[in-house]
């Protein structure tokens, strides 16, 4: 038992150091705890307000009232662009959990128990992938209203097959090792097999995987705002504060409505993927530190 947990303390301090060596994977994890800190704590210290209008500052420039300007009826950019971040963060993580949640569990039962549910659940996988997600997306945000429940759901749910194909991978190969095999002879249960021997041993992807998930529905999100089906304004999104790039007079003269966003949700995302190929490389033995 003490050997066990010298093991693991030793492989976790491996993987802790690993990802310490990656200096992109550090400065991706700072960038987005500092947006985290920023968007929960900003509005209270600065009592920001996203909705509240200056009638005598429309499409303004910045200023010292207005750090970021203000939107062509008078809102402060800067509550806005924090205020958005709070949204598209949330978005992105919320649809990326509800994506693991559902597939995880049927790429287990199907790379498990094999027959039946392997062909039901990976045909099904093949279904969903084979739309386009943008079109399948944009349909059922149409049709199920453009709340931010409504975006984080479709979200989630259109992202299950990437889990479910990954955890079904790992579970394949898992499933075959000795310790499996010697919890079956002793009369385990399948439910404690999967929980306690499968799922432990199969995670490591899943844990990059749901990194660039993140990314990819924040992306998704914005898609879907810049184009005026994702969240509806007066909701703060970085898609909707994009929605101000589509006029030539906006990027070409006011570049304050629509560039800070832009750059928020590149840094955004690359600090994501950042993050997940630093943890990608920690989880890898093969890696030297």
């Amino acid at each position: 038992m003490e050997n066990k947990k010298l093991q693991k303390s030793s492989y976790l301090r491996d993987v802790l150091k690993r990802f310490f060596h990656h200096k992109l994977a550090v400065l991706g994890l700072t960038v987005l705890a500092l947006e985290i800190l920023c968007v929960i704590f900003l509005p209270r210290i600065l009592h920001l307000d996203p909705y509240s209008l200056d009638v005598m500052a429309f499409g303004a420039a910045p200023s010292a009232k207005h750090l970021l300007g203000t939107d062509d009826v008078g809102r402060d950019l800067f509550a806005r662009l924090v205020y958005g971040g709070r949204i598209s963060l949330t978005v992105g993580i919320c649809s990326a959990l509800i994506g693991l949640a559902v597939g995880v569990p049927l790429g287990l039962i199907a790379g498990y128990f094999r027959g039946p549910a392997e062909i039901l659940i990976m045909r099904l996988a093949d279904i969903f992938m084979s739309f386009p997600s943008m079109i399948l997306i944009l349909v059922l945000a149409s049709v199920l209203g453009q709340s931010v429940v409504t975006i984080t759901v479709v979200i989630g749910v259109l992202g299950w097959p990437e889990f479910a194909r990954l955890i079904y991978a790992s579970t394949l190969s898992v499933r075959e090792k000795d310790y499996v095999e010697s919890a079956k002879a002793v009369g385990t249960r399948n439910g404690t097999i999967l929980a306690r021997y499968i799922l432990p041993n199969s995670f490591a992807p899943i844990i990059v995987a749901f990194t660039f998930r993140t990314a990819q529905a924040i992306i998704t999100e914005s898609s879907l705002s810049f184009l005026g089906l994702g969240v509806q304004p007066p909701v703060a999104s970085w898609g909707n504060i994009l929605y101000y790039a589509q006029s030539i007079a906006v990027l070409s003269f006011k570049p304050w409505l629509w560039l800070p966003a832009g750059i928020i949700l590149i840094l955004t995302v690359l600090s994501i993927n950042f993050l997940g190929d630093g943890i990608r490389d920690a989880l890898d033995t093969r890696m030297s530190i």
